[in-house]
């Protein structure tokens, strides 16, 4: 948890990086390199007054100011803040990428082969899978979390993410360290099963993309109305949303991520259904936990469908989005928490 917390104040540093480049007029891009435009050049010129008739000269002289400042081997402008590394832009300018960014994903990866680690030992104690209880499953969701976040950026830079899914991470490892830690102990004879791995696995995938759609949802709905309202963002005091990708961009990305979480749910649904034939000898119970799955599923596949055949876009697809997340979130925190039923395998 402490380098987790280490890479959520790196990615909010990042964050407050932006906003104040931002403020000063400089361009940030998305993986949050600053770019300061070049000085104007000075033009002096001087007349010359010559003594003979008709005789007037006049010289120009073209200083540059940012040159006249830079000794060979010297900083630019200054020197380098100590929260960025320096290059010289092709158009003279200077180019700073966000170091506070870099760290944050090196704190992030270390935090994440450490809580694998740590996973694997509790498995090999437990001499199963380590899922078969709310702190284990807690441990498993929020590392196939930070590992969805960290394959993600390899293709898509979504770094700016970062401050949500560790502060997301840090919340439920912490809630589940200090309410839901439970000693090792067999499994009940109805969770003896192959599929034990199969369906929490998967579910807890599922739900990875699923947190990883909402926090580009949440950001959507910010950068749209940064958009559509001129006060927008003085009012919202976030001038970070700048440095981002626009609303429709984000959007794309949040309904091709809840996709994939929306298949590994449907799998989830379909895999509960055999287990629950083979364990108790019906497909469908109407027992708590599985409606509420059901729920999500309706809910995600209701946003799919109304984007994709409705054309809903923009505030109301992200609402539904953040909507689908919170009932995942309500099924995993108070569903297996105050709901009994036949589900009841929290270990508290």
């Amino acid at each position: 948890m402490v380098l987790y917390a280490a890479a959520f104040i790196a990615f909010a540093l990042d964050l407050a990086r932006r906003s104040a480049q931002v403020s000063k007029g400089n361009t940030v891009s998305v993986d949050g390199t600053v770019t300061t435009p070049a000085p104007a050049r000075e033009t002096i010129g001087a007349a010359v007054g010559g003594a003979g008739a008709g005789g007037a000269s006049a010289a120009t002289a073209v200083a540059d100011t940012a040159a006249a400042s830079q000794k060979p081997g010297g900083r630019l402008f200054g020197g380098r803040g100590p929260d960025s590394v320096g290059v010289t832009a092709a158009d003279g300018g200077t180019s700073k990428r966000s170091l506070s960014l870099r760290l944050g994903v090196a704190f992030t990866l270390i935090g994440f082969l450490l809580e694998v680690t740590a996973d694997i030992l509790r498995g090999i104690a437990a001499n199963r899978v380590p899922w078969a209880n709310m702190y284990e499953f807690s441990m498993t969701g929020t590392v196939l979390i930070v590992g969805v976040f960290l394959l993600v950026i390899t293709r898509v830079d979504l770094r700016f993410l970062g401050t949500f899914v560790t502060g997301l991470v840090l919340i439920l490892l912490g809630i589940s360290t200090v309410n839901y830690y439970v000693v090792i102990a067999p499994l009940p004879p109805a969770l003896q099963s192959a599929w034990l791995v199969i369906h929490v696995f998967v579910a807890s995938l599922g739900t990875a993309f699923f947190a990883l759609g909402f926090a580009l949802s949440g950001i959507q709905l910010l950068q749209y109305r940064r958009e559509t309202i001129t006060t927008g963002a003085k009012f919202l005091k976030l001038k970070f949303l700048a440095s981002l990708p626009d609303s429709v961009r984000l959007e794309n990305l949040a309904y091709r991520v809840n996709i994939v979480g929306f298949v590994f749910w449907t799998f989830t649904l379909i895999a509960g259904a055999v287990w629950a034939e083979r364990a108790w000898g019906r497909y469908w119970g109407w027992d708590t936990k599985e409606v509420w799955t059901f729920i999500i599923w309706v809910i995600y596949a209701g946003y799919i469908h109304a984007r994709a055949t409705r054309g809903w876009r923009g505030s109301r697809s992200a609402v539904l989005a953040i909507i689908g997340f919170g009932a995942v979130l309500f099924n995993f925190g108070v569903v297996n928490v105050f709901f009994h039923g036949l589900h009841s395998y929290s270990g508290l």
